[in-house]
């Protein structure tokens, strides 16, 4: 799909014609004691802030110090609607309808309020399919949500596993889980992208074969989002989740995103935990009406949010709309490809990359095992200015992250690699 080559030279032409060139300049780079720019290879994990930031969360602590409590319904951005002016931004970068994406709470948080009104366990389906080597917190939230209904949370988890020797999962090993046990599944939970190969996986054929048996289907696509076109709407899940401080570059700890697929947006009958910021919002000051669920994701808000949180949101997410998710993917595959390109330059009896070599079949992130490495080749990136992810047992993950990253940080990060591991 695409063809390098090595040098500094072909690296800076790359960065010369790249057309997002400008927007590496739009964010604050991480710098070491004598202000140099670190490599930061990071964007997996927690983006990189945009230097409009600042400005966005400045504007709501005047609008607080100078509009008290009337800055819920006045000024530019008032606080009663706000999650309003992130809602078209969001769904386009998901692919998703503004009907069915909302802002709100923390990833996992909306993934058990998901799991309330798509997790519908009886005694003869109960197991609830998630990917051997999920997320932890995926795999807690699920344990406990079987716990809760009164299951063993180990024999009510199914996984899908790769085969051995293996470190991709493969498609027809779901089709056989589900031709066997798919009578007791009741949930399929799996992560958009896996956090540990990068592996991208069809959202679209997951769903497809979990409904074919009856399950309901949901990802996590909190490595996703940002970073692919996900095209949430015509995969036909019925939920996903995702966090904002990965390729959305929205601060630590931020709000997250959550998606219910339109064809549930009326269904009323759907159990669900509500509190007031799902009611209607016409009469939710009322106060003494009964509630009035709103339709589509509002409906599942359960109180009112942390603007300063949102404005750091609006911030990226009006970067994106500026962009659109599509070009970033190209430049995230251009590069990416590029980095895999030098990264096999090393040999593979040196580096061995798990995450899949199909472009389509991943995002940012390539993760590499280096031959009788530990711990400590991470550390000596990190010591030679390479802020790259060290994860368990031995994988380091780095992502060129198309926003900021640049085809010389991906020159230098592998030309680094080399000097550590004393090769020509």
């Amino acid at each position: 799909m695409f063809t390098h080559k090595l040098g500094l030279e072909y690296a800076l032409e790359q960065d010369e014609s790249d057309e997002l060139k400008s927007y590496r300049n739009q964010f604050h780079l991480p710098k070491d004691q004598h202000g140099n720019n670190l490599i930061y290879m990071t964007g997996n994990s927690l983006g990189l802030q945009p230097k409009q930031t600042n400005a966005y969360v400045n504007k709501e602590l005047d609008d607080w110090a100078k509009l008290g409590v009337e800055g819920h319904t006045t000024g530019d951005t008032p606080w009663l609607p706000y999650h309003e002016f992130l809602t078209k931004n969001m769904a386009d970068v998901v692919g998703a309808k503004p009907i069915e994406v909302i802002v709100m709470n923390t990833l996992t948080t909306n993934l058990h309020l998901m799991m309330v009104s798509f997790y519908k366990p009886t005694k003869s389906r109960y197991k609830i399919l998630i990917e051997s080597d999920a997320f932890p917190s995926d795999k807690f939230a699920v344990e406990s949500q079987l716990r809760h209904h009164g299951f063993d949370d180990q024999e009510g988890v199914i996984q899908w596993k790769p085969k051995e020797n293996e470190s991709l999962l493969r498609y027809e090993d779901l089709e056989s889980i589900l031709q066997k046990e798919g009578d007791q599944i009741a949930l399929i939970l799996i992560g958009g992208i896996n956090y540990y190969t990068g592996q991208y996986f069809d959202l679209k054929r997951i769903t497809k074969l979990g409904h074919h048996y009856g399950c309901k289907v949901g990802f996590d696509c909190a490595h996703a989002a940002g970073n692919v076109v996900l095209n949430l709407h015509d995969s036909g899940a019925d939920f996903a989740v995702w966090c904002t401080y990965k390729y959305l570059n929205s601060g630590p700890g931020s709000l997250a995103g959550c998606f219910i697929h339109e064809r549930h947006a009326h269904n009323k009958n759907l159990n669900r935990f509500t509190g007031w910021w799902s009611h209607n919002k016409a009469t939710r000051f009322n106060m003494r009406d009964d509630f009035d669920q709103l339709p589509g994701a509002e409906g599942w808000q359960l109180s009112n949010p942390p603007i300063l949180s949102m404005a750091a949101i609006k911030a990226s997410l009006d970067l994106f709309e500026e962009v659109g998710i599509e070009k970033l993917v190209k430049k995230s595959q251009k590069i990416t490809s590029y980095f895999e390109f030098l990264l096999k330059q090393l040999g593979e009896d040196t580096i061995r990359i798990i995450t899949p070599s199909n472009p389509n079949s991943r995002g940012a992130q390539l993760s590499i095992q280096v031959k009788n490495a530990n711990k400590t080749l991470h550390d000596q990136l990190t010591q030679a200015g390479i802020i790259s992810d060290w994860r368990e047992p031995d994988v380091i993950r780095c992502a060129p992250t198309p926003f900021y990253n640049s085809f010389e940080d991906v020159y230098f990060l592998v030309e680094q690699l080399k000097t550590i591991l004393s090769m020509p």
